[in-house]
C-alpha cells in the first residue's frame, strides 16, 4: 500500500486572502508566514478549506477502504469498482483484502479530522498505516498541516476512548501535546 499526492487545489495566499476578506482587509500578495499557517490550522478557521489536495491511496485492501469512506465532511471518495462486470472478477468471492484503489479530493480541515480518528491506536493498524502514507504525500509541501495531524488525545488533551490505551499516561503524550501547542501564544499581527 502507498499513497500519492496527484495535485494541490488553492494556495495559501489563497487561504489568507479568504481570511483577509473576512476582516475587511485587501487580497493577500505573498505568502504567509510558517506561524501564521500554523495558527490558522490550531484555530481551524474556515479559510483553511480552501487548501484541497487529490492524493491516491494504491493498493489498499478494501476493508481499509471502508473505514476511510466513513468520513463524509470536507472530502469525497473514489474507490475502485469490485463490480463482477466490470473488473471480470465474481466480487461475491473476493475477500475483505482485496486490493482496491481509494482516491480523495480533500480539504485541509477534513484532513485534521480524519487524522483525530485514524491515527489513534484504537484504530486498526493497517488504517493507521493507510492514513500516515498519506500525511507523508503532504509532509514535504506542507509542513504545517502535517504538524497538525495527530490523535484525538493530543488535540483534545484528555482521551475520549471507551477503551483508553493508556498513551495518555506516557511521557511521549505530554511531549507531544507540548509540540502540538506551540506558537499559540506567540504574536504575529497580520499574515500579509
Amino acid at each position: 500500500m502507498y499513497s500519492k499526492l496527484i495535485k494541490t487545489i488553492g494556495t495559501w495566499q489563497d487561504v489568507a486572502t479568504a481570511a483577509n476578506t473576512t476582516v475587511h482587509k485587501s487580497e493577500c500578495l505573498k505568502e504567509p508566514s510558517s506561524k501564521w499557517k500554523r495558527k490558522l490550522l490550531l484555530a481551524e478557521h474556515s479559510p483553511i478549506r480552501n487548501l484541497i489536495f487529490v492524493i491516491t491511496m494504491y493498493d489498499l485492501p478494501s476493508w481499509v477502504s471502508v473505514h476511510f469512506v466513513r468520513h463524509k465532511i470536507g472530502v469525497e471518495h473514489f474507490v475502485s469498482t469490485q463490480r463482477t462486470d466490470r473488473t471480470g472478477k465474481d466480487r461475491n468471492l473476493l475477500p475483505q483484502n482485496e486490493p482496491v484503489t481509494h482516491q480523495l479530493t480533500i480539504n485541509a480541515q477534513a484532513i485534521i479530522n480524519i487524522s483525530r480518528k485514524r491515527l489513534c491506536t484504537n484504530a486498526s493498524p493497517e488504517t493507521r498505516e493507510a492514513w500516515k502514507s498519506v500525511l507523508e504525500t503532504i509532509k514535504a509541501s506542507q509542513p504545517e498541516l502535517y504538524s497538525v495531524c495527530v490523535p484525538e488525545c493530543v488535540y483534545r488533551g484528555f482521551c475520549p476512548e471507551m477503551k483508553c490505551c493508556g498513551f495518555v499516561a506516557s511521557e511521549k503524550f505530554k511531549n507531544d501535546i507540548e509540540l502540538y501547542r506551540k506558537f499559540l501564544d506567540v504574536k504575529e499581527v497580520g499574515n500579509c
